[in-house]
């Protein structure tokens, strides 16, 4: 009789949670995000009016505010991520930039669906701000490599 009550007592079950698939999920959860992260479309849906104007060169990154179909303002400062901003952000942001980089170039890409009054709104506040040239946007009215 002792010898099954030795084997009763060595014999214990260990309540311990193995965590080793819950680290394996996670870590393919991981990758399949950053694998599709940069995949993401962050910009504003706009649809650029066509030109035949070429494109203008230059070395810095430019000031960008785009106007979308229903008028709202998104602003780009250089390399940085376009963030939504009303008009006097606008103003403020534009004005503390172009002081700090006075020959950066101020791009307006409308949507060719959008109020011309809004892009119009949009000249009067990049001229409060004091932005020395401002360039209007335009897609080409056919591609570079079909001339």
């Amino acid at each position: 009789m002792q010898h099954s009550f030795r084997n009763r007592k060595r014999r214990q079950l260990k309540a311990e949670i193995n965590v080793v698939p819950y680290i394996d999920v996670m870590l393919v959860l991981l990758i399949i995000f950053m694998v599709t992260a940069p995949l993401m479309n962050l910009g504003v849906d706009i649809e650029l009016p066509k030109s035949s104007a070429s494109a203008i060169q230059n070395d810095k990154e430019p000031v960008v505010v785009s106007v979308d179909k229903d008028g709202a303002f998104f602003l780009t400062l250089g390399a940085s991520a376009r963030e939504a901003v009303d008009e006097e952000t606008l103003v403020n942001k534009v004005s503390a930039f172009v002081r700090q980089n006075p020959q950066v170039p101020v791009m307006i890409g409308g949507d060719e669906r959008v109020d011309y009054g809004r892009i119009y709104a949009v000249m009067v506040l990049l001229q409060q701000a004091g932005a020395p040239k401002v360039g209007l946007m335009s897609q080409p009215t056919q591609p570079a490599g079909k001339r």
